[in-house]
């Protein structure tokens, strides 16, 4: 018995990262998680974002979402609240304004060499936490060397358009299946769970799966 997860999760999705930790903490009380394979699908919440090392995250958010730089600071607040009750500590005053499709290449990437997990959240860390730029080269080349990827080949597939499709076909499914927001889990195409939800509610879908398989 193998229980596949497929989640989809944007890199700049402050409650996928949550929502990680959160499925984590419930695959840790799993009694069968030796036999749980997760699979992270690429999604973007903004496609047409532009890299910007200049503008202030709120800033952006702010455009993004017709409200006031002041309101955009204010869900930074409570975001990190939230993730401090998971043991992140998010410092959106370094956060780098970047589009995560190259982000998502990486991580199909790193899927081919059967590190994904390790990249997604080395990616996580760099964007919520370290204050790096997940959209440029040097920085991603540095981050698959982290974990134990060779360097001439990520700079390689970064410099070519390899894993573009496989990118675009994700988020092509993730519209066909419905998925509205993310993270957005699928246990065996059989159950979904959306959003950062309790550990419980994963623990739960996980049992389930085990009783009717």
């Amino acid at each position: 018995m193998v229980i596949k997860i497929e989640i989809w999760s944007d890199v700049a999705c402050p409650f996928c990262y949550i929502g990680k930790r959160k499925f984590e903490a419930a695959l840790a009380q799993f009694e069968h998680k030796n036999k749980v394979e997760v699979e992270w699908k690429s999604f973007m919440l903004d496609p047409n974002k532009i890299t910007d090392p200049s503008m202030p995250l709120a800033e952006s958010l702010a455009k993004r979402k017709g409200i006031s730089v002041e309101q955009a600071k204010e869900m930074g607040t409570y975001v990190t609240e939230v993730a401090q009750k998971v043991d992140l500590q998010y410092d959106f005053s370094k956060t780098i304004v970047a589009n995560t499709f190259n982000a998502h290449r990486f991580l199909h990437f790193s899927k081919n060499n059967n590190v994904q997990n390790e990249a997604k959240e080395r990616l996580l860390k760099a964007y919520f936490i370290d204050g790096k730029n997940i959209d440029d080269t040097p920085t991603l080349i540095q981050l698959g060397t982290e974990i134990g990827l060779n360097a001439k080949e990520v700079k390689t597939m970064l410099d070519s358009e390899q894993y573009a499709n496989e990118v675009k076909s994700d988020i092509t499914e993730a519209r066909e299946i419905g998925v509205k927001g993310v993270p957005f889990f699928v246990f065996d195409r059989k159950y979904a769970v959306s959003g950062a939800q309790d550990p419980s509610v994963f623990l739960q879908t996980l049992e389930k799966m085990v009783i009717e398989s």
